[in-house]
């Protein structure tokens, strides 16, 4: 979805949440809308995959891996791939994908993740932790399957865009909650996220006993301005998305490899 395009204009109060955020609805949709996308395609998984680096033989876990896309360029770099979701619809376009042998999981990730300690090199988590109120079970459980040395690769909404949608204007401070439609093939769906500022994002991973090693503001794919010469300027000059590279502490004991 491009929410570059008018997000204000998409923002609304829906009383009625019941259906917020149900992927399952309108996966088919929304996963063909995202593959080529300005934002997704040539913004959201270059800067994931840059991020990554060299990824071949690492164990990743993709969480939050929807139908598959940042999960299968990671898999063409030769890492070892496992992905999760809530979404069944979701996991089911995801192994249309990857091959009806992929490693994928339907898991809520508020709850205890299905693997155990120290499973995995690498857990991305590409625009999933801003529909979380709290994150502290969610990163716990990241930490957890991480072995010593591993990293947690994940992207947000920025405050930028997810405080100024929005007038008059949320205290910064407060994690807050805000809603606004999306639509893909004439179908309207609300969705819900979590906005935090800065410290409070940068809090939440350093409690759950991350070590912070970068925070990036990327550019889009140089590739996408003559592919969408109208809006990649914005793009270029007004951020959309937070991205984070955080580290479990290495081993004290012996090699982290």
């Amino acid at each position: 979805m491009d929410r570059l395009t008018d997000v204000s204009e998409r923002f609304t109060r829906s009383a009625d949440l019941a259906q917020v955020n149900d992927y399952d609805s309108f996966a088919e949709a929304y996963s063909a809308e995202t593959e080529c996308s300005l934002v997704n395609a040539y913004y959201a998984r270059p800067a994931m995959l840059d991020l990554a680096g060299d990824v071949a033989g690492r164990r990743i876990l993709d969480a939050g891996c929807g139908s598959g896309p940042l999960s299968a360029a990671l898999r063409d770099r030769g890492a070892v791939v496992t992905g999760i979701d809530t979404s069944a619809r979701m996991l089911s376009l995801a192994k249309r994908r990857l091959g009806d042998d992929a490693d994928v999981h339907q898991v809520d990730l508020r709850d205890h993740l299905p693997f155990d300690d120290g499973t995995f090199d690498v857990v991305v988590s590409s625009l999933v932790l801003h529909y979380l109120e709290d994150w502290r079970p969610t990163l716990a459980e990241s930490r957890r399957v991480l072995r010593p040395g591993g990293r947690l690769i994940a992207s947000v909404d920025h405050p930028l865009v997810a405080y100024t949608i929005q007038e008059p204007r949320p205290d910064y401070f407060a994690t807050t909650s805000y809603t606004f439609d999306w639509t893909f093939g004439g179908q309207t769906v609300p969705m819900k996220f979590w906005r935090k500022s800065l410290h409070a994002m940068t809090d939440a991973f350093t409690t759950a006993g991350f070590r912070l090693s970068n925070i990036s503001e990327p550019q889009p794919d140089p590739a996408a301005r003559e592919l969408f010469p109208d809006s990649f300027h914005d793009l270029s000059v007004k951020p959309c998305f937070l991205f984070f590279v955080v580290e479990v502490p290495p081993s004290t004991t012996g090699s982290d490899d």
